[in-house]
């Protein structure tokens, strides 16, 4: 960095200031309150390198980032940053009346041995398994004579894991909906910057 550089980093969509280094008046800016607080006391900024770092960062804090330096030679970088959430381990249970089993929404993986199956959660920086045998999972009906096939019981468990992804994918729109809905309810101006 020149003793002149300005660096500024913005957020998003609607290109939203939180970050800011002048170095002509000798200035580090954090716009930690924009955007209903996302970023309170999670951004640090080095004053050498003009490096942005988040901490704590949670499935909010993704998005597109740029990097804007001026006035020398002016130039623009966007960065986009995903985040993830932590994986839980997949829980499947049996509901005896019906003599089915559900579970958190998963791929299924079926064993040479025909019964014994293995519910996977993954994304793109961590899976979390769990093993089930249908035979020790399935127990008799209770409403019925017969014991319940192993074909029977993975169907409803890929239904229930499809219900289950259908159900995160409308609650995942939702929340982006009311978020959009809120960033243009909520406009913020964040001064001005003689160059």
């Amino acid at each position: 960095m020149k003793d002149d550089d300005v660096i500024q980093w913005r957020f998003g969509d609607k290109n939203t200031l939180i970050a800011e280094i002048n170095k002509r008046a000798d200035r580090i800016t954090v716009y930690d309150d924009v955007l209903d607080g996302r970023f309170r006391d999670r951004l640090k900024l080095d004053n050498q390198t003009g490096s942005l770092t988040i901490t704590n960062t949670t499935t909010e804090h993704d998005g597109d980032y740029q990097l804007l330096m001026f006035p020398g030679r002016f130039s623009s970088k966007v960065f986009n940053v995903s985040v993830y959430t932590r994986l839980p381990v997949p829980v499947i249970i049996s509901n005896s009346s019906h003599c089915s089993s559900s579970s958190s929404s998963c791929s299924l993986v079926e064993y040479q041995d025909k019964n014994t199956y293995s519910c996977v959660l993954n994304n793109p920086i961590s899976n979390q398994t769990t093993h089930l045998d249908i035979n020790t999972l399935c127990h008799t009906c209770a409403d019925s004579v017969h014991w319940c096939g192993p074909t029977e019981a993975v169907i409803r468990l890929v239904l229930s894991a499809l219900v289950g992804v259908a159900t995160v994918i409308i609650v995942v729109y939702e929340i982006r909906s009311r978020r959009a809905e809120q960033d243009q309810a909520h406009i913020h101006t964040s001064g001005s910057i003689e160059i």
